[in-house]
C-alpha cells in the first residue's frame, strides 16, 4: 500500500489534466472535443514507444535495487533518458511534417479538423518532454519512490488548471485564446514536470542519482537491455494504438455525437483505471524487486495481494459509475444524443472492473519480472483478434452504434483478464533472466 497509495493519487492526478482539458474544452463545443480526442489519438502511438523505455528501465532499475547494485541502477536511468530524448525528438518531427496527413488519414470532418490541429501542433510537436517526464518517473518508480511523481503531478495539475482557465476562457481583460490555450496549458505542464524530476535526481542524498552536468558516457550494452525488455511493452501498446485509430476511425464514421460520447466515457472511465494504475505500479516494482533479491515466492504474493486490492477498489468504482451515470455524463455535456450514448457506455464499463483489473496489475506484475512478450501476444488477440473484429461487427455492420462498439470492448477485456492470469498462474516468468 505504501508504494500504491502514492502512484494511484499520482494516476488521480495524471486524469485530472485530462478531465480539466475536456471540461474546459467542451465549453468550446462538441467539435473541440473529438478534435483533443483525435490528437490523444495520435499521441497515444508515440506514446507506446515512451512507455517502452520506461518498463524497460523500471524493471531494471528494480531488479538493480533488490540485489543492492545502485551503481547499475543510476546507469540505467542515463542511459534511458538519452534514448528518451532521442526518441521524443524524433516523434516532434514526425509530428510537425506529417500533422495534416495523419488528420486525414484518420478521415476527420474539417469542422474537427480546425480544432485538432492547432492543438496537436502545440502538445504533439514538444513531445521530447513528455518522453523524458515518463522515463523519469517510471525510474523513480523501479527504485521504489512513488511519491515524487506523485508530487509532481499535482503541481502540473494547479499549472494546469489555473493556465487553462486563463488561456482558454481570459481574465482581467484578456480575451483567451480557446483550444490554442488548453494546448499550451498541457505543454507548461509537462516542461515544469520535467524539470522538477532532473532537480530530484540530481540530489545526491536519494537512492538513483543523476548528476545533469557530469559526462554522460553512451553505454550501448545497457541500452540494449533497457529496449530488449521494454520492445515487447512498446509494441504491445502499438498493437493496442493502432487497433484504436483503426476503430475510432469506424466510430467517427458513425456520428460526430457518436464519437464525443465515446471520448467522453472514456475520460469518465480512466477514474476507475486509477486503483489499477496504482497496484500495477507497485506489484511491477515488488516483483522485479523481490525477483532481484532472490525471493520468487514473494514476488508471486505481493502481485497476486496487488490484484485483489485493486480489484476491490476497481468494483466499488463501477458501482458509482452504474449508479449515477447520468450525473456524471451531464458534467461534460448537456446535448440529449451524447448524454444517452455515455450514459449506457459508463454501464457497460461498470461490469468489466474486475478483469481491467487483471489486465493493469497482472500485466505490470509479469513486466516488472521481465516477461514482457506475453502480455504483448495477449493485446494481439484481445485487441485484433476480438476488438476490431467486434467493433466492426457489432457496431457497423449490425447497426449497434456505440453500445456495440463497447460491447465488443468488454469481450476483449474478457478474454485477455483470463488469458494473462493462466500465464501468470504457471509462474514461468519466475525463470526470466535480466541483465543489469
Amino acid at each position: 500500500m505504501a508504494l500504491a497509495i502514492p502512484a494511484m493519487i499520482e494516476n488521480v492526478l495524471q486524469v485530472f489534466i485530462g478531465v480539466v482539458d475536456t471540461y474546459f474544452v467542451s465549453k468550446i463545443g462538441t467539435e473541440a472535443i473529438a478534435g483533443v480526442g483525435i490528437t490523444n489519438l495520435i499521441m497515444n502511438v508515440y506514446i507506446a514507444f515512451f512507455i517502452a523505455i520506461g518498463v524497460g528501465t523500471t524493471a531494471i532499475v528494480a531488479r538493480s535495487i533488490g540485489t543492492g547494485d545502485t551503481s547499475s541502477a543510476n546507469n540505467s536511468v542515463k542511459q534511458s533518458m538519452i534514448i528518451a530524448i532521442i526518441i521524443g525528438l524524433i516523434s516532434g518531427v514526425i509530428n510537425l511534417i506529417f500533422s495534416k496527413r495523419l488528420f486525414m488519414i484518420l478521415k476527420a470532418e474539417q469542422n474537427i479538423i480546425q480544432y485538432a490541429l492547432p492543438y496537436f501542433l502545440i502538445v504533439a510537436v514538444p513531445s521530447v518532454f513528455l518522453s523524458v517526464m515518463m522515463v523519469l518517473s517510471s525510474s523513480l518508480r523501479g527504485g521504489g519512490d512513488t511519491k515524487t511523481p506523485m508530487k509532481v503531478g499535482l503541481i502540473a495539475n494547479i499549472i494546469n488548471a489555473v493556465l487553462d482557465y486563463v488561456l482558454i476562457f481570459g481574465i482581467l481583460g484578456f480575451s483567451g485564446i480557446g483550444i490554442v490555450g488548453a494546448a499550451l496549458a498541457t505543454t507548461v505542464s509537462r516542461v515544469v514536470g520535467v524539470i522538477i524530476l532532473l532537480v530530484k535526481l540530481n540530489n545526491k542524498r536519494t537512492k538513483l542519482t543523476v548528476k545533469l552536468f557530469s559526462k554522460w558516457k553512451i553505454d550501448l550494452k545497457a541500452m540494449k537491455s533497457i529496449i530488449r525488455i521494454g520492445l515487447p511493452a512498446g509494441i504491445e501498446k502499438l498493437i493496442m494504438r493502432f487497433g484504436q485509430l483503426v476503430y475510432s476511425g469506424m466510430i467517427i464514421k458513425i456520428g460526430t455525437s457518436a464519437y464525443a460520447a465515446h471520448n467522453i466515457a472514456g475520460t469518465i472511465e480512466s477514474f476507475s483505471y486509477l486503483p489499477g494504475f496504482g497496484f500495477a505500479i507497485a506489484a511491477s516494482t515488488l516483483v522485479g524487486q523481490n525477483l532481484g533479491a532472490k525471493k520468487s515466492k514473494d514476488a508471486q504474493e505481493y502481485a497476486l495481494i496487488s490484484n485483489v486490492l485493486s480489484t476491490v477498489f476497481m468494483m466499488a468504482v463501477g458501482v458509482i459509475f452504474y449508479v449515477f451515470a447520468p450525473f456524471l455524463a451531464g458534467i461534460f455535456t448537456k446535448d440529449e444524443e451524447v448524454l444517452i450514448l455515455v450514459v449506457s457506455v459508463l454501464r457497460i464499463i461498470a461490469l468489466l472492473q474486475p478483469f481491467l483489473s487483471i489486465t493493469f496489475v497482472i500485466t505490470s506484475a509479469l513486466q516488472g519480472a521481465g516477461d514482457t512478450k506475453f502480455p504483448m501476444y495477449s493485446t494481439l488477440i484481445g485487441i485484433w483478434g476480438v476488438r476490431v473484429i467486434g467493433v466492426y461487427l457489432l457496431g457497423i455492420v449490425l447497426e449497434m452504434g456505440l453500445v456495440g462498439v463497447w460491447i465488443a470492448y468488454g469481450f476483449d477485456i474478457f478474454i485477455r483478464g483470463i488469458i494473462l492470469m493462466s500465464r501468470f498462474l504457471n509462474g514461468k516468468w519466475k525463470e526470466i533472466r535480466i541483465e543489469t
